[in-house]
């Protein structure tokens, strides 16, 4: 069983039983705890409760003793996990209803069937009309996304060639994903940047080729406290209000170029060789701004802001540092 379809037997356990389950119940219930040793079950009940609630799913702690308060039971409340209610008109509700029917899940749709299985066979009285309010629909076709979002389950390691927008050509990324997330109608993977040292967001649609796992399960830790979507939001590019500067060789730089709002031709280089331009950029993160001067190699250098440069002059020494 993999880790995702550990987490929908546990979220359909808690949300389909009709009262709280003590944690000797839910281990009873579900095969890899029942297999697992007491201290390895502790670590993986506590994780992939984790794991849901990071996903937006409410796994409440409830007194299961009127008497007692040192019994505890867990539940998913439908009222909580479901969404409120919505009116929507005509033209609408056939847009969700056709999107709907056409973005299915197929592999999400076959693990539920899959978990219900299991668990009644186990024995576990389940209220199947519960799971209405969690129908496995997933609006996304990119190959990449199922290698992605397992690995984020699985806390792996990934590598891929990602392209940024103006970039001449893809760059190797290595990836520590924290999750798949959805926003303004495109689909992101959201991690640390293991050769930057920071959080980094990737949409998939500029992933070349295929997404490739490297390593092992469990080879990092999500930061306490992470919200993926507040993250996602904080990297997600806004209006570009923000002015840079950066110097270019004649002859090259042409992505920079392109979306420059103003050249100034032969101005004094980092060398005497070539001739170089500068060229005046809008940005709205100083990171993205440093990510598309870079991806020029040496053909273009970052001249201002001062903190541009200053993380330019940082990513570079340790990029030397790693290669060296």
């Amino acid at each position: 069983m993999t880790k995702s379809e550990r987490l929908l037997n546990l979220l359909i356990l808690l949300l389909v039983q009709r009262r709280p389950l003590s944690k000797q119940q839910v281990r009873d219930s579900m095969p890899p705890y029942l297999e697992a040793g007491d201290e390895a079950f502790d670590r993986m009940f506590e994780r992939d409760k984790d794991e849901l609630r990071a996903l937006g799913v409410p796994v409440e702690i409830v007194t299961l003793d009127n008497y007692f308060d040192n019994e505890i039971g867990y539940r998913i409340n439908p009222d909580t996990f479901a969404l409120p209610g919505i009116t929507l008109a005509a033209d609408e509700a056939a847009v969700i209803g056709l999107a709907t029917r056409v973005w299915q899940h197929a592999g999400l749709a076959a693990a539920t069937s899959d978990a219900l299985a299991k668990l009644s066979a186990a024995g576990v009285e389940v209220d199947r009309s519960r799971l209405d309010i969690a129908a496995p629909v997933v609006a996304v076709s990119d190959p990449n996304f199922d290698v992605l979002w397992q690995a984020s389950l699985d806390r792996t390691r990934v590598t891929f060639d990602y392209q940024r927008s103006g970039a001449p050509k893809p760059a190797k990324r290595r990836l520590e994903p924290w999750g798949v997330v959805s926003s303004s109608g495109r689909w992101y993977v959201v991690g640390r940047d293991v050769d930057r040292g920071e959080p980094r967001l990737f949409r998939l649609s500029r992933v070349h080729g295929a997404v490739k796992r490297t390593g092992k399960s469990d080879a990092f830790v999500v930061p306490p406290e992470t919200n993926l979507r507040e993250l996602t939001a904080s990297l997600s590019p806004g209006p570009a209000t923000e002015v840079g500067t950066a110097l270019v060789r004649q002859g090259s730089g042409h992505g920079l170029r392109r979306t420059a709002t103003a050249v100034e031709t032969d101005v004094p280089g980092p060398d005497a060789v070539t001739a170089w331009d500068r060229v005046t950029l809008t940005h709205s993160s100083v990171h993205g701004f440093v990510d598309d001067v870079l991806a020029f190699g040496t053909d273009a250098v970052v001249e201002s802001p001062a903190e541009a440069r200053d993380l330019a002059v940082r990513r570079l020494t340790a990029a030397a540092g790693v290669s060296s």
